[in-house]
C-alpha cells in the first residue's frame, strides 16, 4: 500500500488524513490548541502548539501502518500569519493570526501614505489589517528590540514545513496574503521588503504548492513533503475548484468566495484579493473575518447550549451584523463590531439563530456581488454545511444552486498535492433556492446593507 499524508493547520485544532493511493480518506484526526486574546484586537497563538499538534495527530495515523509506505505529505495552513525566529531557530514571539486586528494604524499608513495604487501595483493588492506586511511594521514599531533579532519571517504551515524537512520555503498561493509579494510574477516583491526594512534572506524559497521541498524522516517515514498551499487554495484542491467560471464557498472560522482564474487580474475593485492558485494559475477571492464562528459564539458563548439549530421566520425584521473581529471584505474595517438590530420583547432564540445565519450569508453576499462575473452555482465545504438550515438560508440570500462537499477539505487538499493527483469531490446534497425566499432576501439585503453606512463612523470614533 502507498499513502500520503494530508494537514489542515486551522485556527483552532489541525486535521489531519491519510489517504490511499486510489484517493479513498482512510482515516482522520483533529488535534485542538488555544488562542490567546491577550488585549483587545490580539489574537495569537504558539507555534510550539502546531508542532505538537502535527506530530500528535501523524503518530495517530501512522498507528498500525508501515510508515516508509507513506509517500508524501502536504500542509494546507491558515493563512498570513506571521512567525519569527532568531538566528537559533527560536521562536521569538507569538505568531500574529489573520484575525489579529491591532494594525490599524500601520494598515491606513500602507492604504494611504504609501498608496493603494503603488500596493496595487506591485502585489496585485492593497493592505488588510490581517495581511502579514502591516504585523511586521507593527513589530517594528512596537517591538524594536525583537525585531532586531529576527533572522526568519515565514508563515504558520512553513513553520511546520520546516519543522519536517529542515527546508525553509513556502508556497505561491500562501506568501500571496502577506502583501509583499508580486502575486503576478510569483516572486517576493523588493520594493515592499525595502519598505518593510527587512532581506530576503529572511524569507523562505518560494514554490510552486506541488513541488517538493525536501523529505521527513519523522516517526520512521521517508516521505516527500510538498510545499502545499494557504487553507483556501488548497481547499479549492480538494474540492477540484481549478477551472475558470467555478466557485468554492468555505464557511470556516471565517467565510471565503473562492473563483480560480487563469490569468493574472488586477481587480476593479481591490477589496476583492487577487492570489496565485495551488495549481499554478491564479485566483480571485472576497473573505470575511466571522462566518461559523459567529455561531458558535451565539450558541457557545451566549446562550450556551451547543449546536443545537431551531427555525425563525425570516420575514422577522432583525438583523445580525456578523462583524466580530472587524471586517474584511468588502469594507477593510478593522474598527467595525458586530451587533443584532430589531430586538423586541418577542425575538426568541430561535429568531437570534436565524439572524446570525442570515447575516453571514448577506455577508457571503456582499463578496459576491463584487465578482466580475456572475456566479451562478458554487460549492460549499466547511463546518457551516452540517447545518441543512444554513445551507438553504445561503442558497436563498444567493439565489444560485449550491452543492454541499463532503471532504476534509484543506487537508484533502494537501494530501492531494503530495500525491500529485485531483479527485472530483464527494456531493453529499444539492440546495435549489425556492424563489419566493430569494426575493424576501432580495429586499431584507439591502436594508442590511444600509447598516454598516450608519455604524462605520461610531465605531471608528470609538476605537
Amino acid at each position: 500500500m502507498t499513502y500520503y499524508i494530508g494537514l489542515d493547520l486551522g485556527t483552532s485544532a489541525t486535521k489531519l488524513l491519510l489517504l490511499g493511493a486510489d484517493g479513498a480518506i482512510l482515516k482522520s484526526v483533529t488535534k485542538a490548541y488555544p488562542i490567546s486574546r491577550p488585549q483587545p484586537h490580539w489574537s495569537e497563538q504558539d507555534p510550539a502548539d502546531w508542532w505538537n499538534a502535527a506530530q500528535d495527530g501523524i503518530r495517530d495515523l501512522l498507528d498500525g501502518i508501515d510508515p516508509a509506505a507513506v509517500k508524501g505529505i502536504g500542509v494546507g495552513g491558515q493563512m498570513h500569519g506571521l512567525v519569527m525566529l532568531d538566528e537559533n531557530d527560536a521562536v521569538l514571539r507569538p505568531a500574529i493570526l489573520w484575525n489579529d486586528t491591532r494594525t490599524g494604524k500601520q494598515t491606513d499608513g500602507l492604504n494611504h501614505d504609501f498608496g493603494k495604487e503603488k500596493l496595487h501595483e506591485l502585489t496585485g493588492n492593497i493592505a488588510f489589517a490581517g495581511f502579514t506586511a502591516p504585523k511586521i511594521l507593527w513589530v517594528r514599531e512596537n517591538e524594536p528590540d525583537l525585531f532586531a533579532r529576527c533572522k526568519k519571517i515565514c508563515l504558520p504551515k512553513d513553520y511546520i514545513n520546516y519543522k519536517l524537512t529542515g527546508v525553509f520555503a513556502t508556497d505561491v498561493s500562501d506568501a500571496s496574503g502577506t502583501l509583499y509579494f508580486d502575486v503576478e510574477h510569483r516572486i517576493w516583491s523588493k520594493p515592499m521588503l525595502d519598505l518593510l526594512g527587512i532581506d530576503e534572506s529572511y524569507l523562505p524559497a518560494v514554490f510552486e504548492s506541488g513541488d517538493a521541498i525536501g523529505k521527513t524522516t519523522l516517526f520512521g517515514m521517508d516521505a516527500a513533503v510538498v510545499a502545499g498551499a494557504g487553507d483556501n487554495a488548497a481547499a479549492a484542491i480538494g474540492t477540484d475548484t481549478v477551472r475558470t467560471g467555478q466557485c468554492n464557498i468555505s464557511l470556516g472560522t471565517s467565510g471565503t468566495v473562492f473563483l480560480p482564474t487563469d490569468h493574472f487580474v488586477k481587480t476593479e475593485n481591490p477589496a476583492l484579493h487577487s492570489f496565485c492558485h495551488a495549481n499554478g494559475k491564479w485566483h480571485l477571492m472576497g473573505c470575511i473575518l466571522s462566518a461559523a464562528s459567529c455561531n458558535q459564539w451565539l450558541n457557545e458563548t451566549v446562550l450556551q447550549s451547543g449546536y443545537r439549530l431551531g427555525r425563525g421566520d425570516p420575514k422577522t425584521q432583525l438583523y445580525f451584523m456578523p462583524y466580530l473581529s472587524g471586517e474584511r471584505c468588502p469594507h477593510n474595517d478593522a474598527d467595525v463590531k458586530g451587533a443584532f438590530l430589531g430586538l423586541t420583547h418577542s425575538t426568541s432564540r430561535e429568531d437570534l439563530q436565524q439572524a446570525v445565519l442570515e447575516g453571514v450569508s448577506f455577508a457571503i453576499r456582499d463578496c459576491i456581488e463584487l465578482c466580475p462575473d456572475p456566479v451562478r452555482a458554487a460549492t460549499v465545504c466547511g463546518g457551516g454545511t452540517k447545518s441543512d438550515a444554513w445551507m438553504e438560508i445561503l442558497s436563498n440570500v444567493l439565489g444560485i444552486e449550491l452543492q454541499i462537499i463532503d471532504n476534509e477539505g484543506p487537508a484533502l487538499g494537501g494530501a492531494l498535492l503530495a500525491a500529485g493527483k485531483s479527485l472530483a469531490p464527494q456531493i453529499k446534497a444539492v440546495v435549489r433556492p425556492d424563489a419566493a425566499l430569494t426575493a424576501l432576501y432580495d429586499e431584507k439585503y439591502k436594508k442590511y446593507r444600509a447598516l454598516y453606512p450608519m455604524v462605520k463612523d461610531f465605531y471608528r470614533e470609538q476605537g
